[in-house]
């Protein structure tokens, strides 16, 4: 059995690990309330964006079109954007990250893995750190994207993936993140980027979008689509930073929680520990009385 001291200690331990993850689960709080508004706002735009978008790049995807963000490629060079955090202590968020990436990788693209032709842009430190230990090719130039999170960033970096996309770099574009869903619900997304993909086949006609052009196609191309594509890329790190924190926020109750419980079983022991150290005087006391009665 442990000693007083010890189990002492261990409480003042536990004691203090609690008062941290009670802050850190209050920080996570109020960051969430922030990134939950902003993606809450985010998403609508987004989704309608990208259904203009997918229409509108199938619509000017044919043999005489300038749009080279539909052009459908044979798969040799791959590009996967995984999208991580900087800091752990949210619960399975970036290993449900790492794991999504490496079975895209061993699903689709185990071919193309094998001649090295399978790159990662890593948007997170934790995934650069993952990646980059297992000696994965690693794009490391918009790992702090994070450390201001805006439009103005975050285009910088598709702007870097639309080109190598046009120069043949890269044949496919995929994007690996975390959607926010509820505090303690987050959902593995792997979406296509690039080539654009075509919309869903509708099975009625009447559904079909014919789009009116103005001022002309061209400027439609070279405008709207990149600007979708970014808006993309940048409702995917908002909901990756909105799921972050509420991964953070669960992960912090839970440990706070189990802090709790340990404090409990401590407190116990220590209890114990304590009436057996008095019992074992108290015995030690009346023997002694004892002895010096018969003596």
């Amino acid at each position: 059995m442990p000693s007083l001291k010890e189990v002492k200690n261990r409480i003042v331990s536990v004691v203090s690990t609690q008062q941290i993850t009670k802050a850190m689960k209050m920080v996570a709080a109020a960051k969430l309330r922030k990134s939950q508004d902003r993606i809450v706002q985010m998403r609508p735009f987004a989704q309608k964006l990208s259904y203009i978008l997918k229409n509108l790049s199938a619509a000017q995807s044919g043999a005489d079109s300038d749009n080279w963000y539909s052009v459908v490629r044979e798969e040799k060079k791959i590009l996967i954007i995984a999208i991580s955090s900087d800091r752990g202590l949210c619960g399975s968020f970036n290993s449900n990250i790492f794991k999504g990436v490496l079975r895209l990788i061993e699903e689709k693209y185990s071919a193309q893995y094998a001649k090295g032709n399978v790159t990662i842009l890593t948007i997170g430190r934790k995934a650069t750190d993952f990646f980059g230990k297992r000696k994965y090719p690693v794009i490391t130039d918009f790992t702090s994207v994070y450390n201001q999170l805006t439009f103005e960033n975050v285009s910088n970096t598709m702007e870097y993936v639309m080109a190598a996309f046009k120069e043949g770099k890269f044949d496919k574009v995929e994007l690996v993140y975390n959607e926010f869903k509820n505090v303690a619900t987050q959902i593995l997304r792997a979406e296509q980027l690039l080539p654009v993909p075509a919309p869903a086949v509708e099975s009625n006609a009447s559904n079909q979008v014919d789009y009116i052009y103005q001022p002309d196609q061209e400027e439609i191309i070279t405008g709207l689509i990149p600007k979708s594509l970014k808006v993309q890329l940048f409702k995917a790190l908002l909901d990756s930073q909105a799921a972050e924190n509420g991964a953070r926020m669960t992960a912090m109750d839970k440990a706070t929680e189990n802090a709790g419980e340990l404090l409990k079983q401590l407190r116990l022991t220590y209890n114990r520990t304590r009436q057996a150290a008095i019992t074992k005087e108290i015995l030690e006391i009346v023997g002694g009385a004892e002895a010096l009665k018969s003596s």
